[in-house]
Formats: C-alpha cells, structure tokens, sequence
C-alpha cells in the first residue's frame, strides 16, 4: 500500500476514539518486526525515528530511507515520523526526504525561545505539507526539566499552540521517558481537560511505563497518539538473551535477532489491538 500520512493516521484514531499507536525504529529489524504487526491486524502504526536514532546510524537517510522503503511496500497503513528532533538542519533533511511528520523538539529552551523556534519550523514544515508535534516542556526523564510529576498546564497549552500553529501537542499527564516498569498512573482529569481544552490532538510520551489499563483509560479520557519505545526495546533484548543463553555456541547474529524480530512483531500487534480498539470513558 501506498505510504499514508501521519495525520491520517492521528485524526483516524481521535475521530474514532482510539488511539494510534507510534512505536520507534531503532535499527532495520525493528522498523520490519513492526510493519510486520500492522499487517497482521490490519491496524495503522506510525513508525517514529528519533534523533537519537539518527546519530546511533551517523546520519539520516539510510535507516529513514529504508524505513520509508517498508513503510510503501505494506500491506497495512503505515506513516514515518521523526521524533524529538532538535536539530533543524535534520527536520529540513527528513522532510526533504520525504517524511511527512515530524516532533520538533525546542522543549529544552526557554519558553519564548520554545515558541519562536517551534513556530519558525511549524510554518516551514506547512509550507511542504508537513505535520508537526511539539511539547512546552520536556517529559520527565529527558535531563531534569520536567520531573515525572509534572503536569502541562491547560491555559499555557492552549497559549503555546496558538503561538506555534502545531498539529499535536506532547503533554505531561504523569509518564516519563525510558521506564523499563509499567507502573506509571496517569493524571486522566488532566487529560481530559486537556482534551476539552485544545483543539488539537494529545500525544503522550514514555508510554513503555503505563500499564495496558492505563493506556485504555488515557485515551479513553482524550489521549490519542500513543508512543512507545523501550518497551519494545525490552522485549528485543530479552529474546536475544534467552536465545543466546540457550545456545552459546551461536555466532550467526540472524540466529538470535530474527527470533528477536519475532518477539517484537508479537508484543507489537498486540499493543496495536490493545491501542486501535475505540475506548470508552468511564
């Protein structure tokens, strides 16, 4: 199938109720395990490269292009976003080459600073068809600036996507970034003010940490975009260890990433479901 934009994708989910599940790349196997899940539900997944991704590869275009690769040739509908991206020079390349989405991510610069460069990349971004996320501040994990109990403030929200001209907004509802134990709690009346509040979709970061019953009640009280990495990082590594325990003669890497690969496809499809169903609010 044709590559499909992230925004379909986003504004699918939210006028359905669901959430659209974004899983991140972090090497060639991962980004086939996860379009992998998609073609085994049938349920869209925007597959997310990360800055930090980037740089692990030395550079841009050949995961991105090869991502973008999968993403065309499935059976399913797919979209490619760059995620957390600071760096502007890497916005222009991934667009450029044909990623239709993307987070900038000025959320570690003062708060007017925030806006001006996040409104400078947004309109730049508009003007090639491009969706854009943003943040105010970073979620907790990411350096200190937001503590996991921090919380986005509807007002300045609504403020800041008013100032920048954003797609999507990542708030700060209680999760946080490179959780390796799914026992966050979610602020779900934040949410759902936040919901009330913004016309633009919800996106919540380090989901890894969120239980499956959270996740069901976040976007059941207005949460959409649902990102989740290390997670699916987890389940990779642990496969690969308990292959390589079980024979440690191996030395053919395909012998152990690709039940690795394997181990993500399920995990994966199995947060699809979870996520793609229309929740309820309770």
């Amino acid at each position: 199938m044709p590559l499909v934009s992230t925004a379909s994708v986003v504004d699918a989910a939210r006028a359905s109720g669901a959430g659209a599940a974004a899983f991140n790349v972090i090497h060639l196997e991962t980004a086939e395990a996860l379009v992998s899940a998609a073609e085994r539900t049938g349920i869209p997944l925007i597959l997310q490269i990360s800055e930090n991704c980037v740089r692990y590869h030395g550079g841009l275009l050949p995961l991105t292009r090869a991502t973008l690769a999968l993403a065309e040739a499935a059976e399913a509908d797919v979209s490619v976003h760059l995620d957390h991206i600071t760096d502007p020079a890497l916005v222009h390349e991934g667009i450029g080459a044909g990623v239709g989405s993307v987070m900038v991510d000025a959320s570690a610069l003062p708060y007017e600073e925030n806006v001006a460069v996040t409104a400078e990349l947004t309109a730049w971004c508009h003007e090639r068809g491009a969706y854009v996320e943003a943040e105010l501040g970073e979620v907790g994990g990411k350096d200190g600036v937001h503590a996991p109990g921090a919380r986005t403030d509807p007002a300045e929200a609504l403020a800041f996507v008013g100032a920048t001209g954003v797609d999507a907004l990542a708030v700060a509802v209680g999760s946080s970034h490179a959780m390796r134990e799914r026992t966050t709690v979610l602020d779900k009346e934040l949410i759902r003010s936040l919901r009330e509040t913004l016309p633009v979709p919800l996106v919540l970061h380090g989901s890894s940490g969120v239980p499956d019953e959270e996740l069901r009640a976040a976007i059941a009280a207005g949460m959409t975009k649902i990102n989740i990495s290390t997670h699916l990082v987890s389940v990779f590594t642990g496969e690969v260890r308990s292959v390589l325990a079980q024979d440690p003669t191996l030395v053919d890497s395909r012998k152990y990433v690709g039940p690795a690969r394997e181990a993500v496809a399920r995990e994966a499809a199995r947060l699809l479901r979870l996520l793609g169903a229309p929740a309820v609010a309770g």
